[in-house]
Order: structure tokens, then sequence, then C-alpha cells
């Protein structure tokens, strides 16, 4: 009934409108290659969609239509049912649809006759809905390919593209029962494929409330889902199981026995929050080390040396410090589930995928190196311990930790993502305590602070000192920017750090003279912040596909590879990724790993993620990882081993020699 009235009020209300515009979705129809006699062609409706707009899959769900297709073609020939790919899930108002927002393709075998010759000509009326979140428009369109007929080299490599992103089909036959309102489905899986974030997408329409939360259970090699059921069930209950990646299994059941029992997928237990509170808690403790993040601990320490201040203003600091640490991780967390949810493929330290983040992590980066230089004294930073400078520096730590991703990290915020939100959120608020951790223990430890050197010139020498990997910080921003805004972006870049410098500087000279127009100078570095990060480009330039020395990664290519016997390498990288580049020169790219791979015909695939690729995202994801560094090894006649995230040379030597012997 719902879908009745959808397809009322959508025809009520664009129907003077679709006879004057164009297509949102517009279709074409090509073949893989010439039609052998007495055989089969695959052929493709490749649909390509507008920006914001979807079409609907086999069932549309709670809305929407499935396309239609009426042939005409000539005598002997005859086209079999349409497949489609594994669709998505796009609520609306309460409806659930599963729908297509991108381009895709419906394949269709046609049958060709034996006496079949020449060119023959395929035309076939299409009709289908396209929608947006607020209007829906029925369109329609003639479909038309001359076929000629005889051998030739067909077009492959596309088609097994499209052919990839169907639904593989199980043999074996599940089973299902209702069960106090419970559809539960059985579904032979093997218990070595991995199942990411699976979901049922039922072919049978009407059978499930499809806004209703599924579940999962493992029992061996059955995968178990319930679902609410709505309506008669059929004789025969037919389905789509996506696994969260792409990928997906069709299946077909019949009424019978389910298993009992089983282990809850996704559940979110204790256990599994409190590993991953702890990982997150230990990652962010490590990362202090990094060169962006230890010289604002160090500064934070020596002005607690040298401030004179009670022990209760020390802790009282320490603990404005780890609240603007955990607020900052939890901003960014909440940020990022908030994007996920709105349908956007996206993973830690997303904002760096925008030249914008970079160029204010850039500015911020000169601040603090002018800052520790003494060029002049940052609020924040320096001075009286005040709560509201602790919070704001906790912030600024936890935003410049984030281009990071060192041990424990990748498994802790993958956990992350697929914990409820409360259980997320403990999870980046974690990362923010221990990222703060190693300042509080020593405001609340007097034997610590009573531990440090006494204030002297040394102090000063040692904050010029820790300008250096600051400056570091300035230098790998300006190449970041050139790699995603290109050299106009790293021309407006320089350009907007002198500007500040030279504001930071005269800031500073008003500082030491004790003048009361400090603050000026001060908005005006603030304006230059800001303008610099409005006006720099907003679309990352293009960028090589793959580092230099691999190949680019694609789950296909990887299984093709090894296939043929290879042993494959792949990793997962991006630009603004410290420890990816640290690993990559220190292991990867090392000269005796890359001869002794090209000897033993190791072969390397890169997935580049520095603009947020959604294939990465997706295989990352259902890999139970947030961000990068990803690293696995595949040998031939074994599973994928995931490497540790801090690689060296003798990892990759003794994989290369053992899976050659």
């Amino acid at each position: 009934m719902i879908r009745q009235l959808f397809l009322l009020v959508a025809l009520l209300m664009t129907a003077a409108l679709a006879e004057a515009r164009t297509n949102a979705i517009q279709p074409e129809l090509v073949a893989e290659g010439p039609a052998p006699s007495g055989g089969e062609v695959e052929l493709a409706i490749v649909m390509r969609t507008s920006p914001g707009w979807h079409g609907y899959w086999l069932n549309p769900g709670d809305a929407g239509l499935p396309m239609e297709v009426q042939w005409k073609l000539p005598r002997g020939f005859a086209a079999r049912p349409l497949r489609y790919p594994v669709p998505s899930r796009l609520e609306i108002s309460g409806l659930m649809n599963y729908v297509y927002g991108r381009d895709y393709a419906l394949l269709v075998r046609l049958k060709v006759p034996a006496d079949a010759q020449g060119i023959i000509p395929i035309r076939a009326a299409a009709h289908w809905l396209a929608c947006t979140d607020k209007i829906c428009v029925p369109e329609q369109g003639q479909l038309a390919l001359d076929l000629p007929v005889g051998t030739g080299s067909p077009g492959r490599a596309r088609f097994d593209g499209w052919r990839k992103a169907l639904p593989r089909p199980l043999a074996t036959p599940g089973h299902f029962a209702v069960d106090r309102g419970l559809l539960r489905v059985a579904i032979p899986l093997p218990e070595s494929v991995a199942v990411g974030q699976p979901y049922l997408y039922p072919v049978s329409d009407g059978v499930i409330d499809y806004d209703a939360k599924q579940s999962f259970r493992r029992a061996g090699d059955t995968l178990v889902a319930e679902l609410k059921a709505r309506g008669p069930l059929p004789a025969r209950f037919d389905g789509v199981l996506a696994l969260g990646d792409g990928d997906g299994f069709a299946f077909a059941a019949l009424s019978g026995q389910v298993p009992e029992g089983g282990k809850l997928l996704g559940e979110a237990g204790f256990a599994a929050v409190l590993a991953a509170v702890l990982g997150a808690l230990a990652g962010g403790v490590l990362l202090n080390l990094m060169p962006c993040v230890f010289p604002i601990l160090a500064l934070k320490t020596l002005h607690v040396a040298r401030a004179g201040e009670s022990p209760r203003a020390a802790r009282r600091d320490a603990l404005a410090y780890a609240a603007g640490a955990i607020a900052g991780t939890g901003a960014l967390g909440l940020a990022l589930l908030a994007i996920r949810a709105a349908g956007t493929e996206a993973g830690w330290a997303f904002q760096l995928q925008d030249p914008r983040t970079i160029m204010l992590l850039l500015l911020l980066a000169v601040a603090i190196a002018a800052n520790l230089l003494g060029l002049f004294e940052l609020p924040v930073l320096g001075g009286r311990l005040r709560p509201g400078g602790g919070f704001a520096t906790g912030a600024l730590a936890a935003f410049v930790a984030t281009p990071c991703a060192g041990p424990f990290l990748g498994a802790a915020l993958g956990t992350a993502l697929l914990l409820p939100t409360v259980g997320a959120v403990m999870v980046f608020a974690a990362l923010g305590l221990g990222l703060a951790l190693p300042f509080v223990v020593l405001a609340f430890v007097p034997r610590l602070v009573a531990r440090l050197p006494k204030p002297g010139a040394w102090m000063q020498r040692l904050q010029r000192f820790l300008a250096i990997p600051m400056a570091a910080t300035a230098v790998a921003c300006l190449w970041l920017i050139e790699r995603q805004a290109g050299e106009r972006g790293l021309l407006f870049a320089l350009f907007a750090s002198a500007a500040l410098a030279i504001c930071l500087y005269f800031a500073g000279r008003i500082q030491r003279g004790g003048g009361s127009r400090a603050a000026v100078a001060l908005v005006c570095a603030a304006l230059v912040v800001v303008a610099a990060v409005a006006w720099v480009p907003a679309a990352p330039a293009g960028h090589p596909s793959a580092p230099p020395g691999a190949q680019a990664w694609s789950e296909g290519e990887a299984e093709r590879l090894v296939a043929q016997g290879h042993p494959v390498l792949v990793y997962f990288t991006a630009d603004w990724c410290l420890t990816c580049k640290a690993n990559e020169a220190a292991a990867i790219n090392r000269s005796q790993v890359r001869d002794l791979f090209e000897k033993r015909g190791v072969k390397v695939l890169a997935g580049d993620w520095t603009s947020g690729d959604p294939a990465i995202t997706r295989f990352l994801e259902a890999h139970g990882r947030a961000g990068v560094p990803y690293y696995l090894w595949y040998a031939p006649g074994t599973q994928p081993e995931e490497l540790p995230q801090l690689l060296t040379p003798s990892m990759l030597i003794s994989r290369a020699r053992q899976a050659t012997r």
C-alpha cells in the first residue's frame, strides 16, 4: 500500500516536470563483445546517476519501484532476467529503501540463435524511478544496440568489474522458520568466510519489516539471520546477504529447521568494549612521542617545572588539559559517526582528506614553532597555569595528533565503528585520556615534579630545540598541500605562513615592550588563519593512484595475483599518515626488501587513502579497521596475514623467503 501511494504522489507532483527535464539517471545498453551464433552474450544496462539522485534495487524496500524493461528482439533471440548488483540502504522519514546512489550496471544474458548473422538490432523500452531525498520522478528511455554476430575480442575488463558487484550465488539452499514474530533464516556460509557488517536484503517483497533491526548469529558453517516478520511467507524465501564491503551472496531458503544458539555477531560485550578502550588508551599514550605532539607535552611540562604554582594549581591545569584532549578526540569521533550515519564512507582522520584541514594544521605548526623560538607568547601554552589555557592546549594536542595511527589504535578505532554510539564514544574518549595521561600523572605525583631539573637557561635552549620537530611538521604540511591542492595551493600556503609569521613577530615585539596593542597583531594573525583556510582549494587535486614501486590496489587484483602463484604485500597508506610514511621508508622501500621481492616474484599493491577512496574505506571497515596504516600479506594456499602497524625489513624478508620455498 505504501508503495502504491508513493508512486501516486510522485506522479502527481512530477508529471509535468518529467516531460520537460533530462533524465536524472541516464541508461546505456552495451555488450561485452560480438554475439556468438548459438551461444550467449552478456549485455549491461549502465545507469549513470546524477549527484544527489538514486535508483532502486529489484526489491526497492518500503518505497520506490524496480526497473522494468520490455525487450524488442528479433526472432530466436531471448533475454534472461536482469541481474542486480548488491544495493545499499537509504532511510528517509522512517522508510527503508534499497537503492544505488552512484553509477551501476544491470547485467542480462542474451541468447543468440544458431542461424544469427550480420548486425542484429537490439531494442528495449525501459522504465525506472529516480529519486532524491525530497522528490521522485518516473523516468523512461529507449535502449538501442546494434550487435554484431561473430567472434572477436570481448570488452571483458569492464564487464568483470560489473560482475564483481553482483552477489555470488550459494549453491546449497538455506532454511527459514517463523518463531514469535521473528523470521529466522539459516544461510549456509562457511565459517572461514569473514563477515564484516552483514545485512539481509529480501528479494521477496512484503515478508519482513524493512526498517526493523536485523541480528545475526554464527553457528559453525551456518549464518542465522533474525528478521522481524510482517506478511505471509512464500514457499521459498530468496535474498541477498551483504557482508558490509560491497560483497554479497545470493541465496534461496526453504521452510525447514533453523539451528539454535551460536555467537551473536556485532555484540558489544563488555570484553570487546574494554579491549577497545584499553587499546585506545595505550595508543593515545604512544601518540605523545609523535613529532607534532611531543613538543606540546614537553612545553607544558616545562611550564609546570618553572611556574612555581601550588600542586593544587598544577593538578587543576592537568585535569583541564585532559578534559580538552578528551573533548577533542570525542568531538572528532562524534563527527565521524555522524558522517557515516549520513551514508558517507569515512574513517579516522577523515578531516585530513580536505586541504583546508591541512592548511589549518600548517598554520598551527607555524604558530607553535614561532612560540617555541620566542617570537611571541602563545597564551594557551605560556604564562600562568589557568584551566582555560589547559583545556585549549589539550584540544590542540588532540587535533594535531590525528594524522597518526600507531600501535593499538588501528584495532581499537576499527572496533569503535562497530560498537553502539555509547561504546564508540567511550573508545574515542579513551584516546584523548591516553594522550593526556603522561601530563596528568606528572601533575598528580609531586615526587615526579621534584625530580624535574631546576629552572635555568637550559629550559630556553630545550624550548628552542623543540621548535625543530614543529618546523618539520610545518614542512610536511606544505608537502601535503602541494600533493592535495597543487602548486597554486603550495604558493598560497607559503604566502599565508609568511604573513602569519610576520604578524606573530610584531605581536611578540609588542609583548616584550610591554605595549597593550599585542592583541591587535594577534587578531591580524587570526584573520590570516581564517582567510587562508577559507580560500585554499577545497577539492583535492589529482595525485598518483599508487606510490612509486607499487601497483594500484584492488581486491580483485590481489586475488588474481595470488591465483597466479605470487606472494602479495598489500598496504594502505595516505600522504598525511606519519606512521605510513615511516614504515614505507624504513621497511617497504628499503633496497634489500625490494631486491628480494623482485627476485622471489613478490607483488606489491598499495591503496592510496589520501583523499578518502570509498572502496578502501569499505575494505578497511570490513577488516575491523578505521584508518591507515594497514598491511596484509597474501601467500598462495593460505589465508591473508595481518601484519603489525610498525613494520621492519626482517618481517617482510622472512615472509618473502618462506612463501616461495
